[in-house]
């Protein structure tokens, strides 16, 4: 997800795109709490790992 948000910001950024801007800080964000919560040691839906 945080892949997939950076290209979407990247894509967004240069052909001015601001819906696909919005999409990208908003997968970059959710990724990296998916990405950091386990690392915290808190389970992620019922998991301890999220993958």
């Amino acid at each position: 997800m945080v892949v997939l948000g950076i290209i979407l910001l990247i894509v967004g950024f240069v052909t001015g795109l601001s819906i696909l801007w919005t999409i990208g800080i908003v997968l970059v964000a959710i990724g990296a709490i998916l990405w950091l919560r386990p690392a915290m040691g808190h389970a992620v839906a019922g998991r301890k790992h999220y993958w």
